[in-house]
């Protein structure tokens, strides 16, 4: 099962020993708490009580969660719905109504008589193999001799010791049956205390449709880039063309020499706007890009950076387009903001094949400080991530070293 190994004996143990304890604790507090409150609700003095009460249940749960998870290696998620903004009745009437903060509070409840019957069975097992095993050191100062059918009579020390050999050979299951004890108790806290698959359902429906809007965001925002470009670069320059050779036309017949300057001007311009289109194409899909494949287009990119760049690119065979084009951006902005920002001299750029996916690593000897800021470059590469439900990581401490990670999925 997802998110849950065997745990260590000895760690399950103690767990489910000290579970008495924590259940008789946990069953008194929530009970108490919120029978109070709801019997005091009607005269509105009970509102705070159960306010308090539903505090209590979710901080028990989230104590039992890392406790389980640490003891029982079972990593159960929070299933809390989000809290809404508004009120302090509308907050708390999220809180009461959602059904994970219920199933915590049946959880707590459970934990006592579960408890009783862990502790008795992990005790049972583990004292029946003990008591085997110490037989033949107490046996000669028993007052008695134990006989078992006609030849075997435990009177001593030597007679004793098939029995200790006996409760040895209990102890690997006493071993194996704490351990399955530990896996069933996290398997019930996980169920209880986690999400339900139709929460999983609305949290990755939500995080889908979050995606989605963030995809339509950086499409419209690189739409309107697009067309800044055009109109404050090419465009002027177009129309700069179109002036010139307008003038030198007049001039002509008047004035060749002065029509001729104005044609080399008009000619530079051309030449000019012919770059910046071909800067604005390769900023929107980079021809070498579609015809080559990231090795070569990030080999060029890495060419054209002032600063030492360690390429290594295995994604063979090609990934899809959507992704070739999301794991270039996410190296060209993150090798950008290193000549800009980060005073950095040398980077590391791996983009490798995953079973996910495409794994893209850029890390650089710079002074750290980068942030996933709302409108800033990263930004703008997580919400182009995101178009393809990808995911970009940002580690950068202050003083360096900065890692950007984009996990951009696809099936191979």
């Amino acid at each position: 099962m997802d998110g849950m190994r065997k745990p260590n004996a000895l760690a399950a143990g103690f767990y489910l020993l000290t579970n008495l304890v924590t259940g008789i604790f946990w069953f008194t507090l929530s009970v108490v708490l919120v029978v109070v409150g709801l019997a005091t609700s009607v005269l509105w003095v009970g509102l705070p009580i159960l306010w308090l009460a539903m505090n209590v249940v979710r901080g028990g749960a989230t104590i039992e969660r890392a406790w389980v998870g640490a003891a029982l290696r079972t990593d159960i998620p929070r299933p809390y719905r989000e809290r809404p903004d508004g009120t302090l009745w509308q907050r708390w009437k999220a809180q009461f109504t959602d059904p994970a903060t219920w199933r915590d509070f049946g959880y707590l409840l459970l934990l006592l008589p579960l408890g009783v019957v862990e502790f008795a069975s992990v005790l049972a097992m583990w004292t029946v193999a003990a008591a085997f095993v110490a037989v033949p050191f107490w046996i000669d100062d028993a007052p008695f001799a134990v006989i078992v059918g006609e030849f075997w009579t435990i009177n001593s020390f030597t007679s004793a010791l098939p029995v200790s050999v006996i409760g040895l050979a209990l102890v690997p299951f006493a071993v194996i049956g704490t351990r399955w004890l530990g896996v069933l108790h996290g398997r019930f806290a996980r169920g209880m205390l986690g999400p339900t698959r139709a929460d999983a359902l609305a949290i990755e429906a939500e995080r889908l449709q979050s995606s989605r809007a963030r995809g339509v965001e950086a499409a419209e925002a690189e739409r309107r880039r697009i067309e800044r470009d055009l109109h404050d670069g090419a465009q002027q320059r177009l129309v700069a063309v179109a002036m010139g050779l307008g003038r030198a036309k007049s001039k002509m017949d008047s004035d060749p020499e002065g029509a001729a300057a104005l044609i080399a001007e008009a000619h530079a311009d051309a030449k000019l706007a012919i770059k910046e289109l071909r800067d604005l194409a390769r900023g929107i899909y980079p021809s070498v890009l579609g015809d080559r494949g990231l090795d070569a287009a990030l080999s060029a990119l890495a060419a054209r950076v002032p600063i030492e760049v360690d390429l290594q690119v295995n994604v063979e065979p090609r990934p899809p387009t959507s992704v070739e084009s999301a794991a270039y951006f996410t190296v060209g902005e993150a090798l950008t903001n290193i000549t800009k920002h980060s005073n950095g001299t040398k980077a590391t750029v791996r983009v490798n094949r995953v079973e996910t996916g495409v794994l893209v690593e850029v890390t650089d000897n710079g002074q750290g400080g980068a942030e996933l800021k709302p409108g800033g470059g990263l930004a703008g590469l997580a919400d182009r991530a995101a178009t393809i439900d990808g995911v970009v990581v940002v580690v950068s401490p202050v003083g360096g070293p900065t890692v950007i990670r984009a996990e951009l999925p696809c099936v191979w």
